[in-house]
């Protein structure tokens, strides 16, 4: 029993458990009724008649904000500290539900879920959580703290798309929605977690701040926090020229269109196939609960492969994967097996992207440059969310996005070959007199 409480505490050890474990679950929440908004696609549609494709271009607008939100949310923690900033998210993104249900119409439809897309990015989004998970971890834990923050999302799926379902069925849409608004009201507290940090937190390493060198960080506390603001706007800057950094984006933005397609009209694609609506909840719960082994193991990797060569890997699975479906009968099992396939590779593409960013530019960018990076990927969510239901509605079918989607996964292939992790790579121009 020691030896069990012994491995405990080394695994949480190194600010994993004081912060990894809190985003894990805040992440967790906000993801979880994201990716099951498609379960209410069809009886909002049933109740208010607005259509597939206004609903989808709604869903979509939130997508954009969601990401349109993630850089600026990482400058207004730097501002005023994560806690109060994902406080006050959560607390819009709550209202934001009880909106929808207070205001069921097409034009609020798009004013709400673009405002709590924002919202929501402010109180869960990926980017800023793993900035702050990342600057407060040990380098050493690092890889594994972003794989348990990544799987917290996909634990948000197993456990709240089915939720969501049994209480769409049991008490209609309004009341499930008011349910999910309750849920994100009980994880305030979990922001406390992030307040600024207290003498003896764990720092993320010395050359985080600008990836190369905590020298230029010496001197008076005031003296150095000017330097390393300095230092990490060059840092920055010099990221916008660097071209490594926008073939990592454009594999994050092909991503996206992925993701939020098939959590947005699988619950469609399986109603079309004449298969019960039980089916779509249990096909999101799988997707989330094969994601959790994908992100953790991801996450672990980081550490011991070429994250590159990981992301070809992730993307080439996903067109394979598509391909077999397109191919297949459409038959329960074939659709299991669907979920079983790109659970396992659903958000472990986060890890490696995060990690490159982290390797390439420092961890004290992290926020700031992966909510860049998340900007493109919510760009991809929005093409996929909203072509997906326009592709439906002229056609009957999603055979022209499941050919998108082989293909955009083929081209993030093709994106990261000429990529190398960063330690190998060279240093950036610019960055080095940054650093001086």
């Amino acid at each position: 029993m020691q030896r069990l409480g012994s491995i405990v505490r080394q695994f949480l050890g190194g600010g994993v458990g004081t912060h990894a474990l809190p985003a894990a679950v805040l992440l967790a929440i906000v993801m979880g009724q994201r990716s099951s908004f498609g379960l209410f696609l069809s009886p909002i549609n049933s109740t208010t008649g607005i259509g597939l494709a206004t609903l989808s271009l709604a869903a979509a607008a939130g997508q954009l904000a969601w990401g349109f939100a993630q850089p600026v949310c990482g400058m207004l923690a730097d501002r005023f500290g994560p806690a109060r900033v994902i406080a006050v998210g959560a607390a819009l993104f709550a209202l934001g539900n009880v909106a929808i249900v207070v205001a069921p119409g097409g034009a609020s439809f798009l004013v709400v879920l673009t405002l709590a897309g924002a919202a929501g990015a402010a109180a869960g989004g990926a980017p800023l959580l793993l900035g702050v998970v990342g600057q407060r971890v040990s380098p050493a834990r690092r890889g594994i703290a972003t794989g348990i923050v990544s799987a917290g999302g996909s634990a948000g799926q197993l456990t709240i798309a089915p939720l969501t379902q049994g209480a769409i069925a049991a008490a209609g849409w309004m009341n499930a929605m008011l349910l999910m608004a309750v849920v994100t009201i009980a994880a305030l507290p979990l922001a406390r977690a992030f307040r600024a940090k207290r003498a003896g937190a764990v720092p993320a390493s010395r050359g985080d701040v600008h990836g190369h060198s905590g020298a230029a960080i010496a001197g008076s506390p005031a003296v150095g926090a000017g330097v390393a603001a300095a230092s990490r706007a060059a840092v920055r800057r010099a990221a916008m020229r660097d071209p490594r950094y926008w073939l990592v984006t454009a594999g994050f933005f092909v991503c996206g269109f992925h993701v939020s397609f098939l959590t947005t009209h699988m619950p469609g694609v399986i109603e079309a196939c004449g298969m019960p609506a039980s089916l779509a909840g249990a096909w999101l719960a799988i997707v989330g609960a094969c994601n959790i082994v994908g992100s953790i193991v991801s996450g672990m990797l980081t550490q011991k492969r070429s994250m590159p060569h990981m992301l070809m890997a992730l993307y080439a699975a996903r067109a394979a994967g598509v391909l077999l479906f397109m191919l297949a009968p459409k038959t329960p099992a074939v659709m299991l097996a669907f979920a079983l396939w790109m659970g396992a590779s659903y958000m472990a593409t986060l890890p490696p992207t995060a990690g490159l960013i982290a390797r390439m530019y420092g961890a004290g960018n992290l926020a700031t440059l992966l909510g860049l990076t998340m900007l493109f990927h919510q760009v991809g969510s929005f093409l996929g969310v909203w072509l997906g239901g326009v592709a439906f509605e002229a056609s009957g079918h999603y055979d022209w996005m499941w050919i998108a989607d082989i293909t955009l996964a083929l081209v993030a292939v093709a994106v990261h070959l000429p990529l190398r992790d960063g330690p190998r790579a060279k240093p950036m121009a610019g960055v080095a007199g940054a650093a001086a």
